[in-house]
């Protein structure tokens, strides 16, 4: 166990294999940036992207790096990092693997405020907002119907798949009220794409994680890592077990928010980072920065793929996402079930 001491009294206890994991996920995640920025139909050298990076490189190069690539890059990563931190948050306060954003209903909360804008006639901007809305209006519908018992546990997870249902037939209604085209778009935006994003999609989720992550990782990583031992032996340690679940709550509800408001709401992403972040790290507690970490290399590597998959066509990278999340949960529950005969 390695302890990093910080200003404040404050102190990071960190395991050496989630720490090479963090490195290593951060390493390839930066790699498969800088091949990423440099395949499409104008090819660019790894060399020369870096050279552009540094502040060289011809104009051309420039420009096809910093103003058309690097921005739906950052989306990628940005949103992708905050989704795999927000799933590890939900997936410990539930104490439940199912336990994600998409499971209880902030995700489809952001679908219904962007959908909500469509058929108003909004435009892009409105969309992100509302988005972001729908997402922090559904944390606190679950604040509200769950937070009176404590926001925790089994209560949380069934409550959550609760406003699902109502806010799936709500969609439904919504995409049938939306003119045709605004309906085509709005179907795209709610499967998960990076399609045409801009820095104005990036700097927010940008923002956001520069302020949610630091404060996670040192302020409630520790309590979380309590927390999952019940709520009792956490109190008789110390913890104050409301506040640090609301606050908790609050920020993995923030951070998926903005993440649906920047790339649409992603499927399985937040669900299948904190799993795979577990196997690797082998360590108990919610794994937070590992999760981050391997959401923003899945989200890169799903949108590479998503682009350069199928010759001659783009898919959403939702539809990679779903495909392969899918896949993954389907593999472990059955892996789980042959675990038990």
């Amino acid at each position: 166990m390695i302890v990093l001491r910080l200003p404040g009294g404050l102190s990071l206890r960190l395991r050496p294999r989630a720490l090479v994991v963090g490195l290593a996920g951060t390493l390839l995640a930066l790699a498969l940036a800088v091949l990423a920025v440099g395949a499409g139909d104008y090819p660019i050298a790894p060399a020369d992207v870096l050279r552009v990076l540094a502040g060289g490189g011809s104009p051309a190069d420039g420009f096809i790096v910093t103003e058309l690539r690097l921005p739906r890059l950052s989306t990628a990563l940005a949103a992708g990092a905050a989704l795999g931190l927000a799933g590890a948050v939900f997936q410990s306060l539930t104490r439940n693997a199912l336990g994600s954003p998409d499971v209880l209903g902030v995700t489809s909360g952001a679908a219904t405020g962007a959908l909500t804008v469509v058929v108003a006639g909004g435009g892009s901007a409105a969309l992100a907002g509302a988005a972001a809305a729908g997402g922090l209006a559904t944390g606190l519908l679950l604040y509200a119907l769950a937070g009176r018992h404590g926001v925790g546990g089994h209560r949380l997870v069934l409550v959550g798949i609760g406003v699902t249902a109502v806010l799936t037939g709500v969609n439904g209604w919504l995409l049938t009220r939306a003119p045709l085209m605004d309906a085509a778009r709005a179907a795209l935006w709610i499967t998960g794409s990076l399609d045409g994003r801009g820095w104005a999609n990036a700097l927010p989720v940008l923002g956001a994680l520069a302020v949610l992550l630091p404060a996670v990782l040192l302020a409630r990583a520790p309590a979380l890592r309590l927390l999952e031992m019940g709520d009792d032996s956490a109190a008789s340690l110390g913890v104050s077990v409301r506040r640090v679940r609301t606050a908790a709550l609050g920020s993995a509800v923030l951070l998926v928010s903005v993440a649906a408001a920047a790339a649409g709401p992603v499927s399985f992403l937040a669900l299948t980072a904190p799993h795979l972040a577990r196997r690797l790290t082998r360590a108990p507690g919610p794994n937070l920065l590992p999760s981050a970490v391997v959401g923003a290399a899945l989200l890169l590597a799903a949108d590479q793929l998503a682009q350069h998959a199928v010759a001659g066509r783009q898919l959403p990278v939702g539809v990679v996402t779903g495909v392969l999340g899918g896949g993954y949960l389907a593999w472990l529950l059955a892996g789980e079930r042959g675990g038990r005969r």
